[in-house]
C-alpha cells in the first residue's frame, strides 16, 4: 500500500510543477523528484493514461498541460442536498429529527 501512496504523491508533485511551468527538462525533473529519467517518463505516461493532456514545451523547457485540468486524489467531505439525504439509509428519519430539533 505504501508504494501506491508514494506514486500518488509523486503524481501530485509533478502536477504542481507542471502547473507552475517549472518541471525543467526531463533530466532536471528526474533530479528534482529523486528518480531516474526512465521513471519520470513512466510517471508522465501514467498521468497521460489518466487523461492528463501533458505535452513538452521546448520554448520554456517544461512539461505543460494543453488545456486546463484538475487533479485530486483522496477522500473529502461534501454537503448533501435534500435528495441525497433522503437516499441515505435513515435519511428521511434523520431529516424529521433535524426538523424537530430546529423548532424546539
Amino acid at each position: 500500500m505504501n508504494i501506491i501512496i508514494k506514486q500518488i504523491e509523486l503524481i501530485e508533485r509533478i502536477d504542481r510543477l507542471i502547473r507552475m511551468h517549472a518541471t525543467g527538462t526531463p533530466v532536471e525533473l528526474a533530479s528534482r523528484l529523486g528518480i531516474s529519467r526512465a521513471q519520470t517518463y513512466r510517471m508522465i505516461d501514467i498521468m497521460k493514461e489518466l487523461e492528463a493532456p501533458i505535452t513538452y514545451d521546448f520554448t520554456i523547457q517544461s512539461f505543460v498541460y494543453e488545456e486546463s485540468v484538475g487533479f485530486k486524489f483522496g477522500f473529502y467531505t461534501k454537503e448533501l442536498d435534500a435528495t441525497e439525504i433522503k437516499s441515505v439509509n435513515g435519511g428521511s428519519a434523520f431529516e424529521r429529527l433535524y426538523y424537530l430539533a430546529k423548532i424546539s
